[in-house]
């Protein structure tokens, strides 16, 4: 065995255990019951094609195979459901089982009819046993099972059952930011005798409020036993949030736990603490066995796994002898590296596909190579000190350090911000307390976080007077970033507006007069943003999203807009530097690589048009809360 995040072996085994995967396991098929099914299975209205696949797909399963959709098939391998393999003294709780049948009967009525449609298409035979069991098998189970335990939202007097024992919680209020009415029922509870517990990761702003509103709470760092009655306690969470508050209602002992869900709407999620050894898993499982690297003082090699050095006995002997990274250079030479100097070994990237040289070694050939690239870097460093030379000829405004709202918007944030993220904005920041505009390019790909990068740019320029405009290519995306940049800074004194299409001829021209009066903060708008009419009273800085999407013209108005203000452009589609450089005179530039944790990849399916399909797709993502976008034509 070995410790996936060192390397590091730990001790050998005689024997491991290898769970399956999946549940449907082709080795393991019963040919007399798969014979059984399939004399019930009816091919009559299946197309020459489907039937062809079907009774090939069948074959293979049969000979032990596996098929590329096996999940069609496993209704001929799984007859059993989990109550099969459930103890009969063991205890079955259902939550809400009204809910539980009335969600169960969505499903199987979707199922239904998605299999009636693929019948009539001739793309599924008939009597093809099903992937699931019936609701009403499951139901007549669970009837037979001794123990059983109900749980119910509702009052005991709607209920019928004898044998009811009604729990002393509830679930608390939200309040949605609402800090006057919490500041209420948190006096009213308190003053009734109860206690209240408040985790939320915005114990500052909080503070402030309360004290706004003559509420006396108190703030310690953590909390040993159980704070007394009539008393509001104010808690920071550490890495791991409450989730959501609950209500006891039990008599002498009341006590309301809220935490950041029902205050303020919504939660920061923690990233993983295994983030820390991020950069040593990629390593590993970006690499396989014959790739090439580059080795910072020996150069080019390929890497041939890891292991320990000397022979079979004496690894035996010396257990704890340290393992390397095993490199191979030219004529066979090996170099054996240490996992703690991992640091110094890279993958090897190129843009092109032929295979590299590699390197040998005790020769100075890796540092004539070195050499070489050390001269087109100063070459290159030479160019930049030139363009930034002549940029410190050009002053603006230097914006101050960041204020506690600033600090109070960013702990407001529902997520861990990746590492690229915090560089990124610490760079961002840095510019814009500098005495020159900054010009900078953020470039990541979509879903990586460049919105709340630029909002909380836009903040910090708020916060210092100055007003923001937000140029976005398309109707849709100022709409989708007029909704983000309101709800983050709802609890703050900030004006956000938005400037397209969808607002009539009168909201417009009021949007640009108050705009010019300074009554606006942050705008945020199409091309209709930087037409001669619209004029700021205090403009500080312009965010750009997807600049090479807007036409000569709108990009002359910008040139203008430009001058002494602060510009931060944003986009997924990032060329080289130095040919944006000279293109586009962009000066600066940070990249987000990282991804969001638990982010997915994108999936892409072409299918020929189905309204059944369409609307079976839309239901899946209406059912885990997701959003659709449909478009059309």
């Amino acid at each position: 065995t070995f410790d996936p995040q060192t390397q590091r072996a730990i001790k050998e085994v005689q024997t491991i255990e290898l769970i399956p995967a999946q549940e449907t396991l082709p080795a393991f098929l019963d040919s007399a019951s798969m014979d059984r099914i399939l004399g019930r299975v009816d091919l009559s209205n299946c197309t020459p094609e489907e039937t062809k696949r079907i009774n090939g797909e069948i074959d293979l399963l049969l000979e032990g195979n596996g098929i590329e959709d096996l999940s069609l098939y496993s209704g001929f391998f799984n007859q059993g459901n989990l109550l099969d393999y459930f103890p009969e003294d063991g205890i079955i709780a259902t939550y809400r089982p009204v809910d539980v049948a009335s969600s169960v009967f969505d499903i199987e009525q979707r199922i239904s009819q998605l299999r009636t449609v693929k019948e009539e298409r001739g793309e599924l035979p008939f009597n093809f046993p099903s992937n699931h069991t019936l609701w009403r098998e499951m139901e007549s189970r669970l009837e037979k099972h001794k123990n059983k335990l109900v749980l119910m939202p509702w009052g005991s007097d709607d209920l019928v059952i004898q044998d009811i024992h009604v729990l002393p919680f509830s679930s608390p209020p939200r309040y949605m930011g609402d800090v006057a009415k919490m500041a209420d029922d948190m006096g009213e509870f308190s003053t009734s005798g109860g206690r209240v517990i408040a985790s939320t990761s915005h114990t500052a702003r909080l503070k402030e409020l309360f004290s706004e509103q003559n509420l006396t709470a108190s703030f310690p760092t953590d909390i040993p036993k159980l704070p007394e009655s009539g008393t509001i306690t104010m808690l920071k969470p550490g890495r791991e949030n409450i989730g959501e508050g609950f209500v006891l209602n039990q008599s002498g002992n009341r006590l309301m736990v809220l935490g950041d869900t029902e205050i303020f709407g919504m939660t920061k999620r923690r990233r993983s603490t295994r983030r820390h050894n991020s950069q040593r898993e990629a390593f590993f499982e970006e690499l396989s066995k014959g790739d090439y690297v580059v080795h910072v003082e020996h150069g080019i090699a390929r890497f041939m796994g890891t292991g320990r050095k000397g022979s079979d006995e004496k690894k035996k002997e010396n257990p704890d002898n340290p393992e390397y990274l095993i490199l191979e250079y030219s004529q066979g030479d090996r170099l054996y590296v240490p996992l703690e100097h991992l640091d110094r070994v890279a993958p090897y990237v190129a843009p092109m596909e032929r295979s590299p040289s590699l390197t040998r070694l005790g020769t100075q050939e890796w540092s004539k190579v070195k050499e070489r690239v050390e001269r087109s870097t100063r070459e290159m460093a030479a160019d930049l000190l030139a363009l930034y030379a002549e940029r410190e000829l050009v002053e603006g405004y230097a914006m101050g350090p960041d204020t506690r709202w600033q600090h109070e918007l960013e702990e407001s944030f529902p997520y861990e911000e990746t590492k690229d993220q915090i560089s990124t904005l610490s760079e961002i920041k840095d510019d814009m307390e500098s005495k020159h505009p900054m010009d900078r390019l953020v470039c990541g790909d979509v879903g990586y976080g460049k919105t709340e990068i630029a909002l909380r740019a836009a903040f910090k320029a708020v916060m210092e007077g100055k007003q923001v405009a937000v140029l976005v290519p398309t109707t849709i995306l100022a709409q989708q970033h007029f909704e983000t940049f309101s709800n983050r800074t709802s609890d703050f004194p900030v004006n956000v507006e938005v400037l397209s299409r969808f607002r009539s001829t009168a909201e417009q021209k009021r949007i640009v007069g108050d705009l010019k009066s300074g009554e606006i903060d942050i705008c945020i708008g199409t091309h209709r943003l930087v037409q001669r009419d619209v004029n700021f009273k205090e403009l500080g800085l312009i965010i750009i999203d997807e600049e090479q999407r807007f036409g000569v013209a709108h990009k002359e108005r910008l040139k203008q807009m430009k001058s002494e203000v602060d510009v931060l452009t944003l986009t997924a589609t990032p060329i080289p530097r130095t040919l944006h450089m000279s293109l586009a005179g962009v000066r600066d530039m940070s990249t987000i690589e990282t991804a969001p944790e638990e982010r997915l990849p994108i999936k892409t399916y072409v299918s020929e048009f189905s309204d059944d399909l369409i609307r079976e797709a839309i239901l899946r993502e209406m059912d885990r809360d997701g959003q659709v976008y449909f478009l059309h034509n």
